[in-house]
């Protein structure tokens, strides 16, 4: 028998885990994490609620909240979330009286919860120059359901970033008004995107889209992307203002009359021609200079 030498197969493709950068996403939120501390972090994209250094709620303008997922989903009506809000939202315990009066099953709140939480973190944590504040002691008033701990965070707000850029890499339709193209679109669209094409007028943004479906935001701006990838959804573009007026009129020109010579009434024959204002009705009066003249004249008449 012919022994026949074959290599061995190529070794399975591993997706690369997502990596943080180093000192995290933000430092204050790292070192409130090793502080163990509770309280709310206050950034420009919303608010990260800590327990023990651990994030136990999000919230963000950009996204829906817990409240508009759960009913949105059928899980929960209105009268059942005021309800809950009404009797243990001082005592922070709405997540476990939804559970211990049967409104929700704990598994699907957990599972609201998460992808709340995820979702208007990824906004929390996005870029900023504006500075960021903490005002500790202060507990949410859902209640601990699910803490998640905040390298958990920063891990799937990275991983979902790095999601984004690979579908479409410019992010002008995360925050602009929608414009639909026009353009025959090649790829086919799943049902869940054209519902999200419907919504588009020109108006509307992504995270008002999310708003008025109910959905969690980053779904929908991973729906927009793929249409704007797809050629089907573009961001309407910000008009460009024009310079801005000057404050102060042109050479020759009076208050209130744009620029250019102002016309001047014909001086009387052998009139010797007017001097030009030095009080404060002129435009160009050096106000300190008016004032030691004021001061001048005050002392004279002592």
């Amino acid at each position: 028998m012919t022994m026949v030498a074959t290599p061995p197969p190529p070794p399975l493709p591993t997706r690369q885990r997502t990596q943080i950068p180093s000192g995290g996403l933000s430092p204050m939120l790292s070192r409130l994490a090793a502080e163990r501390a509770t309280g709310v972090l206050m950034r420009e994209g919303g608010l990260l609620h800590l327990a023990d250094g651990q994030v136990v709620y999000a919230e963000s303008p950009a996204t829906p909240g817990l409240d508009a997922l759960l009913i949105a989903r059928g899980a929960l009506d209105e009268d059942g979330w005021r309800e809950a809000v009404a009797e243990a939202g001082t005592r922070h315990r709405v997540g476990r009286f939804l559970v211990d009066s049967g409104l929700i099953s704990e598994g699907a709140l957990e599972l609201c919860h998460l992808g709340a939480l995820y979702d208007a973190a990824y906004f929390v944590l996005g870029p900023s120059s504006a500075p960021a504040r903490f005002r500790y002691g202060e507990a949410h008033w859902l209640g601990p359901v699910r803490p998640v701990p905040v390298a958990g965070v920063e891990r799937e707000t990275v991983r979902r970033r790095e999601l984004l850029h690979r579908i479409w890499p410019d992010p002008a339709t995360d925050e602009a008004p929608l414009l639909r193209t026009g353009h025959p679109v090649v790829t086919s669209v799943t049902p869940r995107q054209g519902e999200v094409l419907d919504r588009i007028d020109g108006v509307r943004t992504a995270a008002d889209i999310s708003r008025a479906l109910g959905r969690p935001a980053f779904h929908t701006l991973v729906d927009v992307r793929r249409l704007a990838a797809a050629g089907a959804v573009t961001a309407r573009p910000v008009p460009v203002p024009g310079p801005a007026p000057s404050p102060f009129p042109a050479l020759g020109a009076a208050p209130g009359v744009g620029p250019g010579p102002v016309p001047q009434a014909p001086s009387p024959p052998h009139e010797a021609p007017r001097a030009a204002p030095t009080d404060l009705s002129s435009p160009f009066a050096d106000p300190h200079i008016t004032l030691l003249k004021r001061l001048r004249d005050a002392l004279e008449a002592l």
